[in-house]
This record gives structure tokens, C-alpha cells and sequence, in this order.
């Protein structure tokens, strides 16, 4: 479903240089979390065990704090040096309360728990990094409890539009950007995100999106806004001989013609929500028939 396979070490490491800066630059990323925390808020469940699959500095993780005071959370990144910042931020806050946060650095396709052990799996602007998106629901189905909950929210297609635009030859040929390390990447459908939800195993499936606009004085700042959140230099690099077209003086002469009235450079960002419940069993081990009753 990705057009290149992601260099799982490459992005690491940006996301380790990303990490003391990160909660700065993380304007988004709050902005979307504390979204996600209204549409959970609405939604019946009791939460034991979290799991915040990609959970970088710990933003979300305060929120789901404040939703499920008595939850067990596990903070799961690829980055420690994410994990790292968290913790050390941590310590300067009552460290002795011993709230029950427990930091994992792993792939969250490849989920170092146990079957059946989570009541809410939770990500954040995180799976849109991962290589094999029904690696990732597959390893969320396996970890969940029947009758737990997977909420996520990922980049859609249009996001940076304008500049994926900037990108495009005559033909229409995306090409690599190689000038700072960037390239836009390749994200996926809300459609095609909701069938394989379905692929793979999950009931009641909901999708929606919606597009957010930020605005930069120019391109060099937007390319240094989304390096400091980790998003550059992650994709093996396929496509080869740039032609002068696609330099950076020439990417940043052709975005100038989205400047708006105010003087700004839009930056779009088409941000897809979705959420899915792990079936509960038909049948009981006694043999039984078993009827959810869970409220909608």
C-alpha cells in the first residue's frame, strides 16, 4: 500500500534528533490529540490497560491520564530517545506518585505484549509511518481484549498538497526531493484504511477527516517545521537523476504561487480518524451463545 519501504533505521534516527525539540515543533500533533480526546469521550469504555502505540513525548498520554485515572498506560515508541525526554521531563514532576506509566521502545508492528492484554490501543499521528499498514491492525487485534477499543488518527492523502505539487515535473513524475533530505510522503485513503480495518478482523468500524491549514513565512521554515517533528529523510531514496527543476531554489519558486493575501505559505494537512472494536467472542467457553450488549 506504500509506493517505498521505510528505512525502520533511518527513521529512527531522525526521530532521535527530532526528540529534544520535539514538543515545540508538535503543534499538530497536540492540536490532533486533544481532538481525539473529545470522540473519546463519548465513547463507553473501560479502560484497564492503554496502549499509546507511537507516544513520542508523552502529550496524549496526560490526556489519557485525565480519561482513565485507575488505567495502566504503556508509552510505546520506536525513538528511545523519545521515551528518554519523557522520562526526564517527568522527573521534575512528583516523580514519587508513581503513576503507573510504563515506557516500551519498540515497532508497533511488532508489539512486544501479550495476547488479549489491552483494553485501548490509542496512536496518534503515527501510523502513517509504518511500512505494512495490516501488519499494524494485525498486531493491534492480536494485543486487544474482546470488546477493546483501537483509536488512531494518520495523515490522509492531501496532505502537503502544495508541496507535493512542487515536486511534479512535466510528466507528472513525483520525484525525490533531495535537497534538505525531504520528500512527501505517500499516504493512504480513508476508504482503504476502513477496509482494512475490516480485513482484518474488526467490527463497527468509523471513519471521517478533516483538513487543517498551517501557514509559514516561507518554505524553509515549513521544511524546518516538519524536521523538528521527525519528518525527513525516511524513505529509501528510488527515483534517481534530479534535473535542475527540482532543486531547492526551484521547489521554492514554484510553492510562491500558493501565497495567500496575508503574505503566508499554506501548508495543508488532511487528517483521517478511525476507530474499531475487537469482536467480542459468539460463543462462550461453556459452549453458550454470548450477546454484546455494549451501548453504541
Amino acid at each position: 500500500m506504500r509506493d517505498n519501504a521505510l528505512d525502520r533505521r533511518r527513521l529512527r534516527r531522525a526521530f532521535d534528533r527530532a526528540a529534544p525539540n520535539f514538543d515545540s515543533a508538535a503543534t499538530l500533533h497536540r492540536e490532533i490529540a486533544d481532538r481525539m480526546i473529545e470522540r473519546l469521550s463519548i465513547i463507553r469504555l473501560n479502560a484497564m490497560t492503554i496502549l499509546d502505540a507511537g507516544s513520542a513525548t508523552g502529550y496524549a498520554t496526560k490526556l489519557l491520564r485525565k480519561r482513565f485515572a485507575r488505567s495502566s498506560i504503556i508509552e510505546l515508541d520506536h525513538s528511545e530517545v523519545m521515551l528518554r525526554q519523557r522520562a526526564y521531563r517527568r522527573r521534575t514532576y512528583f516523580p514519587w506518585l508513581g503513576l503507573r506509566r510504563f515506557p516500551v521502545c519498540a515497532d508497533f508492528q511488532r508489539l512486544p505484549l501479550a495476547p488479549s492484554s489491552v483494553d485501548l490501543i490509542w496512536s496518534n499521528l503515527a501510523l502513517h509511518w509504518a511500512e505494512e499498514m495490516p501488519a499494524v491492525f494485525s498486531e493491534a487485534h492480536r494485543v486487544l481484549r474482546p470488546g477493546g477499543l483501537l483509536m488512531f488518527s494518520t495523515f490522509g492523502p492531501d496532505t502537503l498538497k502544495e508541496l507535493d505539487s512542487t515536486f511534479r515535473d512535466d510528466d507528472s513524475r513525483v520525484n525525490d526531493f533531495r535537497a534538505n533530505g525531504f520528500r512527501v510522503n505517500r499516504f493512504v485513503d480513508m476508504h482503504d484504511v476502513g477496509d482494512v480495518l475490516v480485513q482484518s478482523g474488526y467490527a463497527d468500524p468509523v471513519m471521517d477527516m478533516e483538513y487543517l491549514t498551517l501557514t509559514y513565512a516561507d518554505v524553509a521554515a515549513l521544511l524546518r517545521d516538519l524536521k523538528a517533528q521527525g519528518s525527513s529523510s525516511t524513505h529509501e531514496l528510488t527515483h534517481k537523476g534530479l534535473t535542475a527543476r527540482n532543486t531547492y531554489e526551484g521547489v521554492v519558486a514554484r510553492y510562491e504561487q500558493f501565497r495567500d493575501a496575508d503574505g503566508r505559505l499554506p501548508a495543508t494537512f488532511e487528517i483521517v480518524y478511525g476507530h474499531a472494536w475487537k469482536p467480542l467472542p459468539r460463543i462462550s467457553p461453556a459452549g453458550r451463545p454470548v450477546i454484546n450488549i455494549r451501548a453504541k
